[in-house]
């Protein structure tokens, strides 16, 4: 028997949502990982396979999910992670998203290739958003938008490491987001975007312009999001190695997490190298195929550096209750990409209002029921 959908209830109604609204490559771009997509969907299975252990008569009248986080009060352990060209899925969604995680109570993270500026989210935020980095190849760049990101007001940047070299989506090939288009592919591929008028009117004309706002300046040649790909994917460094944080850190003196480890060896070596923090994480299944998933190499990193750095887990947490079972596991928060995204794509800054307020009552029922009443009662004895 079918079901009848009124509302979307979940992050997998957003999803399918957002499917229906956008056109195909560019949900593509968004859902897709690398290769086979192997790691992108164990990141998700086994965040699935982890089993909590039910616990009853504790006095769970009140559940309190609120945590510091370098200093910030959070109304529960969730960033939105960056997410490049998010302003294309929805009328200028860096801006809708950074309002909707104010609201919610905690941190949204811009990507340094956001559709919106740094400069337009710092006017629509009322406090210090996160900011997120990629070495480039050119050092003056870096260093000048790492100038406008503390000008802003940001105080923590995210050092994205795991994309030295562009792992290959074949998803983006296939629909043509990573270039080499025929003629006849450019026009099957534009035949899209007026088949979806609620996206062409909303995002297409609306939510113009459709450049990398935080490289305009950078690339003034560049006509169309495929011209700053291209530039983008140009100056990734791939000569990046440990020494370069002591660069980083000469110019930029606010907290500084490194995003993409995913072995306690890089653990260690993030702490040596000065991090205050860190991010577990594979890129979502984007890069390396066929690698651990996060949230199974989450426990031996924590248990070799726990103490030492503030550790963050990104991939697969797609509810409220992905995030009590990540802190179980050991980490003081987590980012989640994908499930704001498809939520905007989906129903605008309300549907991610929506989804937020879900996560937040998916984590109070999961800490209510194993007796867990308060984050710090959340460890492995909630795990079955």
């Amino acid at each position: 028997m079918s079901t009848l959908n009124l509302a979307p209830a979940s992050t997998s109604d957003y999803r399918r949502l957002a499917e229906k609204r956008l056109p195909r490559n560019l949900f593509d771009y968004i859902d897709g990982g690398a290769y086979s997509e192997t790691t992108l969907k164990t990141n998700v299975e086994d965040f699935e396979k982890i089993q909590m252990k039910q616990r009853v008569m504790h006095d769970v009248s009140s559940i309190d999910t609120k945590v510091e986080l370098f200093g910030e009060q959070m109304a529960m352990p969730l960033v939105l992670a960056p997410i490049g060209l998010a302003g294309m899925m929805a009328r200028r969604a860096e801006v809708q998203a950074v309002q909707a995680a104010e609201k919610a109570g905690i941190p949204f993270c811009l990507s340094t290739v956001s559709i919106c500026s740094i400069e337009e989210v710092a006017k629509a935020a009322s406090k210090p958003f996160w900011f997120q980095l990629y070495m480039m190849r050119d050092r003056g760049y870096v260093k000048d938008l790492l100038g406008r990101a503390k000008a802003a007001g940001c105080k923590t940047l995210v050092f994205t490491v795991d994309l030295a070299v562009v792992g290959a989506r074949y998803r983006d090939v296939r629909n043509g987001m990573a270039g080499g288009l025929s003629g006849l592919g450019k026009l099957r591929a534009g035949l899209e975007y007026p088949l979806h008028p609620r996206w062409a009117f909303d995002v297409g004309v609306k939510g113009k312009p459709h450049t990398f706002g935080n490289l305009a300046d950078f690339v003034p040649s560049a006509k169309s999001i495929v011209d700053f790909k291209a530039w983008v994917d140009a100056q990734f460094d791939p000569s990046c190695t440990w020494k370069d944080i002591e660069w980083l850190r000469s110019i930029w003196d606010g907290n500084l997490v490194i995003k993409g480890i995913l072995s306690p060896e890089d653990a260690k070596a993030a702490v040596r190298s000065g991090a205050d923090g860190i991010v577990v994480s594979n890129h979502g299944g984007r890069q390396l195929d066929g690698v651990s998933s996060t949230i199974n190499m989450t426990p031996r990193i924590c248990d070799a550096v726990v103490d030492q750095t503030t550790i963050i887990m990104d991939g697969g947490v797609r509810s409220g209750q992905d995030i009590v079972k990540a802190l179980a596991n050991g980490v003081g928060s987590v980012m989640a990409g994908r499930p704001w995204i498809w939520a905007l794509a989906a129903r605008g800054e309300a549907g991610l209002d929506a989804l937020l307020r879900t996560f937040k009552a998916e984590m109070d029922v999961s800490m209510a029921l194993t007796g867990a009443p308060n984050i710090a009662d959340i460890s492995e004895a909630i795990l079955d």
